[in-house]
């Protein structure tokens, strides 16, 4: 029996700390579990190349709870270790068996699958346990080995009487990790960190039923027998060839990751690379909301089919962590608990592939199928919008697939818009003016007029508009968008002619002075112009760049311009051309003339959904009181 101390010396305590400083309990099992795969992967690769000699079998990792005597066991069939291995890879905590083994094998173990961390993870059973002892045989030809320590620097080290390869860790769970012995516990940590493990996982057995004998009686039971529980799927979609998955594949896979999603994803993104680094996984767009923050963290990250997180800000682009899926590589850097990503040129070459690829899908699925791509553009215009305002490179290609659709229905990319409306949608400036509505409701007395004239009415409804239509603004030059209900028609766009108003300039000044007693100076600012005759009498623009920004800092892009609290300002242009106008005018009794103005104001606020409370209710029976 050898007894000894664990090297734990300055040189080495520092990556320990470094790496493997552990917050959360729990990840104990999913870091000895790895071990376990680390280790059968290891016999399949040297069984494969000829340095073992075995029978590889169809090995297994069994989890066993020993609730009576407060054990929890995880068994391998894998690699085993000598009592020299033991000291080497256990006893120095900071030394990583798999690194070496990479180190070693680097040509021939490149898609082995080995996560590389044996050796310091497994000190994370001392999280939950006061006692760990390992009971290991090797796949050579050597004794077995016992090893036990109680979370001192002292262990001891032991021949053991294990007959087949292979490793057991016991855990001598402590009083304060008693829920570790919970069957529903640990089967809940599986099913989270193991699901897609690469070895199978036992745990527990299942009743299986069995077909019944040809000669057995109509109300006879069924047949049963006790079967291995095997909680994990080894080969999730993501590990196969995109070749040798059917559509259908892709939909039972997004409803195994999420079972409780009903709704089937609108297409998926199969990630397949393995130079300059290795990284493999589906992307799934589901149909998304225009409430960016609620869609996050639904794509999960693995190391070699074991879950890491959730939280895959870093690796995935910002605008494509509404996604759902899973991205699997093992050349990410992971801090100590593997739960945060740290910023390295790997990380943000995979970032960069993720969006080139997700760009290149879309652009396939525009080009293939417009028609079907159009049906689905309001499920993912959120991603695409987003995607274009937070990556340079991303917008460049989306400019080729992104679609903006008219009130009508009809749906446009910019190069198409553009090559509509050079005609007739141009300022006094020569910029070619793009006319947009955010709500068709609200806003439909403005669009009716607009189409009435002959005019494209875009339908721009996303939260994050106003940053995109800056966005295109700034990459377009002599390009510029304006809301519907931004001025009057013709003030945003130039016309051949110039309106002359029937009012002179005598008539002008008595109608300004009344309007100034009757229209609240705080909210409007009152314009006289001489617009169309069928335009409206009285109508409420907001200046587009003041509600722009308005609207930006309302989504976080304007609080920098300290336009976070701005005053609702309005203009109120009266149609000096209009019937109403020219009787407003000439009406003798001042009691009426502000009861008309009053009433056309009301009117053109409920037509922008100002209008409420008490106002509306006097709105309401000044209007009675006129029918009568």
């Amino acid at each position: 029996m050898t007894t000894g101390n664990i090297n734990v010396s300055v040189e080495n305590i520092f990556p320990l700390i470094k790496k493997f400083l552990y917050s959360d309990h729990e990840i104990f099992l999913r870091e000895l579990i790895s071990n376990a795969t680390d280790a059968t992967l290891k016999l399949k690769h040297l069984s494969n190349i000829g340095e073992a000699q075995v029978d590889y079998g169809d090995p297994m990792i069994e989890i066993k709870i020993d609730k009576e005597n407060n054990k929890l066991h995880i068994t391998d069939q894998g690699i085993g270790m000598t009592a020299e291995e033991v000291k080497k890879y256990i006893n120095e905590v900071a030394f990583s068996g798999a690194e070496e083994f990479l180190e070693k094998y680097k040509d021939s173990a490149k898609d082995s699958g080995i996560i590389g961390h044996f050796g310091l993870g497994f000190y994370s059973a001392f999280m939950v346990a006061d006692k760990v002892e390992i009971i290991t045989k090797s796949f050579k030809d050597e004794p077995a080995a016992h090893w036990s320590c109680d979370g001192s620097p002292q262990y001891a080290l032991e021949k053991a009487d294990k007959k087949d390869r292979g490793t057991e860790i016991i855990l001598h769970i402590n009083e304060d990790s008693k829920e570790f012995l919970e069957d529903n516990k640990i089967a809940e940590l599986l099913n989270k960190y193991n699901k897609f493990n690469a070895i199978p996982i036992k745990f527990g057995t299942r009743t299986e039923t069995l077909p019944k004998p040809e000669d057995a009686k109509e109300d006879d039971p069924a047949p049963t027998k006790e079967v291995d529980n095997i909680i994990n799927n080894t080969q999730p979609a993501w590990t196969k060839q995109p070749a040798d998955l059917e559509d259908e594949d892709y939909k039972t896979f997004y409803r195994e990751l999420y079972p409780m999603q009903f709704e089937e994803p609108l297409f998926n993104i199969h990630l397949n690379v393995d130079y300059p680094f290795n990284l493999t996984g589906i992307l799934y767009f589901p149909k998304l909301s225009n409430d960016i923050n609620l869609q996050k963290d639904k794509i999960q990250l693995y190391q070699n089919q074991v879950f890491v997180t959730d939280n895959v800000e870093g690796i995935v682009p910002e605008f494509l962590t509404m996604l759902k899926g899973v991205i699997d590589s093992p050349d990410i850097p992971l801090n100590v608990s593997r739960s945060y990503l740290q910023a390295d040129g790997n990380v943000k070459k995979i970032s960069s592939y993720i969006t080139r690829k997700v760009a290149d899908k879309l652009a396939s699925l525009f080009n293939n199928n417009r028609e079907d791509f159009e049906q689905k553009w309001n499920d993912i215009k959120i991603v695409i919008e987003y995607g274009m305002l937070s990556e340079e490179k991303f917008f460049d290609k989306a400019q080729k697939f992104a679609l903006y659709p008219t009130v009508d229905g009809d749906y446009l990319t910019l190069e198409e818009l553009k090559e509509k409306i050079k005609d007739n949608h141009t300022d006094k400036d020569g910029n070619t003016v793009v006319l947009y509505a955010s709500n068709k409701d609200i806003q439909h007395s403005y669009i009716a007029e607009a189409k009435e004239r002959g005019y494209e009415v875009l339908l721009l409804d996303s939260p994050i508009v106003s940053h995109l239509i800056q966005k295109l603004e700034t990459s377009n030059e002599k390009f510029t968008f304006a809301r519907v209900d931004a001025d009057s028609l013709d003030n945003l766009i130039k016309k051949d002619e110039e309106k002359i108003s029937r009012l002179s300039d005598e008539e002008k000044e008595k109608l300004n002075t009344v309007l100034e007693e009757v229209v609240p100076k705080e909210k409007y600012t009152v314009k006289l112009e001489a617009l169309d005759s069928a335009a409206s009498p009285f109508v409420i623009t907001q200046p587009e760049f003041m509600r722009r920004m308005k609207e930006m800092s309302a989504t976080g892009g304007g609080g920098m311009f300290g336009m976070g609290n701005m005053p609702e300002m309005y203009n109120l242009v009266v149609n000096t051309n209009h019937d109403l106008i020219s009787q407003i005018v000439s009406t003798k009794t001042k009691a009426k003339q502000e009861r008309l103005i009053k009433q056309s104001l009301d009117l053109a606020r409920l037509s922008q959904g100002l209008l409420q409370g008490e106002e509306l209710t006097n709105f309401i029976k000044r209007s009675y009181d006129m029918i009568k």
